[in-house]
Formats: C-alpha cells, sequence, structure tokens
C-alpha cells in the first residue's frame, strides 16, 4: 500500500489525528522510510526481470526499486538499531514492533512519512512481519556482531487486542488479506467483533486465500459483530482507498471546519 500509491492518503489519516492504529507490512514499513531518501519510479509490468536484475533495479508490480535505495536505508538504519540495542542493554528496555516504528519515526523527522505523523500523534503502529523485509536482513546482518537483540512480538499482541476490548466501538478499513487482515481482525474477535468492517481487495472465496473470504465468514469467528453491516469491495485497493477516505474522512473535516468557522 506504501508503495502502490496511498502511501499520501494513509500519511493524511496519520497527519490529522483520525485513525487509533494501524496494522502493516514489513515492507511498507521500510518503504515509507527508504522514500524518504529516494524516490521509486514508474516502470511497466512486463519489464524484463534479468536486464532489470543486470542494471540494479528491483521491481514491485510497475514500480522500479533501485537497489542504492536498500544500502541508503541500511546505512541509516543500523546506527539506530545500535543505539536500540545499547538501550537495551543498559536501560532494560524491551522493544516490540511497534516500538521500534515508533522509533523509526521519531528517528526519520520527514513529514512526508507516514510513520513520523504516528509517532507524532502517538498512533502505534503493529506489525506482527516486522521482520519480512530489509529491516530484518539488517538485523540478520547486525546479529552476527551482536546476537543480543530481543524484538518481543507478544506484547504488541496484548496491546492491540487492549485497544480492541477498551473500545466503545470498533471500525476495520482492510486493504487485501493475509497476515494484516488476520490480526485485525483477531484483536476484535477478543471484543466479540468489530461494529463497522470494509474489506477491499480483488481476492474470491474460491481461491483459499484469507483476502479472499467474505465478511460472513468473520461474523461465523465473531470478528465482526452478529449486528454489523459488513462491506466488501471487490476492487484494486490504489483505486478505491483514494475515494473511499475523501468521501468520508476528507469531507468530515471540511463539514468540521465549516461549522466552526461560522460558529466563529
Amino acid at each position: 500500500m506504501i508503495s502502490s500509491g496511498n502511501r499520501e492518503i494513509i500519511r493524511y489519516l496519520c497527519e490529522h489525528n483520525m485513525i487509533d492504529c494501524i496494522v502493516t507490512t514489513g515492507g511498507a514499513i521500510e518503504e515509507d522510510l527508504m522514500k524518504c531518501f529516494i524516490p521509486h519510479y514508474h516502470g511497466s509490468f512486463d519489464l524484463n526481470g534479468n536486464e532489470l536484475r543486470s542494471k540494479g533495479f528491483n521491481r514491485i508490480g510497475n514500480l522500479l526499486v533501485p537497489n542504492n535505495t536498500y544500502c541508503t536505508f541500511e546505512n541509516w538504519f543500523k546506527p539506530i538499531l545500535k543505539k536500540m540495542v545499547k538501550e537495551q542493554e543498559e536501560k532494560n528496555i524491551i522493544w516490540t514492533p511497534s516500538k521500534m516504528v515508533r522509533r523509526l519515526g521519531k528517528e526519520i523527522n520527514n513529514c512526508k512519512s507516514v510513520w513520523y505523523w504516528c509517532f507524532k500523534n502517538n498512533i502505534p503502529v503493529f506489525c506482527p512481519g516486522i521482520t519480512d523485509g530489509a529491516i530484518g536482513d539488517v538485523i540478520h546482518f547486525e546479529s552476527y556482531e551482536t546476537d543480543e537483540f530481543i524484538l518481543d512480538v507478544s506484547r504488541d499482541v496484548r496491546e492491540i487486542n487492549d485497544i480492541a476490548m477498551k473500545a466503545k466501538r470498533t471500525g476495520m478499513i482492510v486493504l487485501g488479506g493475509g497476515l494484516i487482515k488476520h490480526h485485525i481482525c483477531n484483536a476484535n474477535l477478543m471484543r466479540n467483533g468489530a461494529d463497522y468492517s470494509i474489506f477491499v481487495n480483488t481476492g474470491q472465496e474460491f481461491d483459499g486465500s484469507d483476502s479472499g473470504a467474505r465478511p460472513d465468514e468473520a461474523i461465523s469467528w465473531g470478528k465482526i459483530r452478529l449486528e454489523a453491516r459488513p462491506i466488501k469491495v471487490y476492487a484494486e485497493a490504489t483505486i478505491i482507498l483514494p475515494l473511499l477516505i475523501y468521501s468520508s474522512f476528507v469531507k468530515y473535516k471540511q463539514e468540521a471546519k465549516k461549522k466552526k468557522k461560522n460558529i466563529h
């Protein structure tokens, strides 16, 4: 979602403090940060993989990411990771993925970053698969120097579940599926289901994927409330999300601004 063009849409929600938490992939964490250093480039879905490899480009769909982007990210992240290891040893800090993302958002100090605004507005970012990507690679390389760094995923499970259980109502906007969708839905299982749910993906139920599962399946698990009216939009998320956010969050903010102006 970060690489595919929805970064600015998600950042808008975080900048204006319109959401309570985010669950995302390891790729989304690092790609938001990498875009602060070097842009991704618009390519094509049918570019030849062999040629791209020889020229030092990685393809994400129809986007191109130069190899040196990852080198720049590693050079930036390594000193931060070393500090985190030192703080773990000296201050007995127990790092979790959400604490790590918060730290990275603080360190990047760039208003174009989604995670910067999450840090500024104290929006927790949960990433159960944080080592699945360049962040995990850097942790792997650094483990040969010191093998003492601990990243506690279990504490984040408790935190996201606590957020769900303490909320008066919850709403899920789920883009795609897999680990992220299940993590969000499972937190709502702890409160007998979400009150509002929107799934946006192109998955079909017969393909056996998590994204293909319809909301009705989540109701059977108690992840969506029995009286809820969930919606699944069968569409590509980079088209739908901007329209969805504009017609709801953005319009709500505009209307609230007009009311405030009229009162004054």
